[in-house]
């Protein structure tokens, strides 16, 4: 079985909103666009989202192309940083490296790794136990897809192994063998992983 897990690409950042309910940029829906149309996806037989708007919004036009349904899985959100709210950039990411640092602590209230980790695994492998071998696509987020693959490739939870800057990049499980095929890469990419 080959389960892809997939991150919502750029989003229209609003500080008004709280996270879970920002949409895709228009820069983020073209390269959702994109990958609709490249036919990379060709085979996969299942996706299953977050239930946060930007990642909805992600599964959905690739779904639609696809002839699939969405199924919506609420515990495969990203890690709970509600107790801070927005933050600005340069705070957010000094906060997100202390989250990804310290696995056990909750940073400013957050979520812990360990956490969050726990939770992604789980709810993974319960999806995994209920479908049939085929092409998986899982649409999340970056922080909890960074764990997930941590767990799958062996790795004690660490930000060097967390996606590049803009998000939209996916990874490759082979969830027979047990192991990830590669690290993270721009949906860009995924035509050349299109057929495996």
């Amino acid at each position: 079985m080959i389960v892809r897990y997939l991150t919502h690409p750029q989003v229209a950042i609003d500080p008004d909103r709280a996270v879970t309910e920002w949409s895709l940029s228009v820069e983020g829906r073209n390269r959702v666009e994109a990958l609709a149309k490249s036919g990379a996806l060709a085979g996969t037989a299942r996706i299953v989202s977050s239930a946060e708007r930007k990642a909805l919004e992600t599964a959905a036009p690739l779904a639609a192309v696809l002839g699939l349904t969405v199924e919506i899985r609420a515990a495969m959100h990203e890690n709970d940083r509600s107790a801070t709210a927005y933050l600005r950039e340069k705070e957010f990411e000094a906060t997100a490296d202390a989250f990804f640092a310290y696995p056990a602590v909750s940073i400013r209230g957050w979520e812990t790794a360990a956490a969050a980790q726990s939770r992604i695994v789980a709810e993974v492998e319960s999806v995994l136990a209920d479908t049939d071998p085929g092409t998986l696509l899982l649409v999340g987020h970056g922080a909890v897809g960074t764990l997930l693959y941590c767990h799958w490739a062996g790795l004690p939870i660490s930000r060097i192994h967390d996606q590049m800057s803009g998000g939209g990049c996916f990874w490759t499980l082979d969830a027979t063998a047990g192991h990830p095929l590669h690290g993270w890469l721009p949906m860009e990419e995924m035509p050349q992983f299109g057929r495996t």
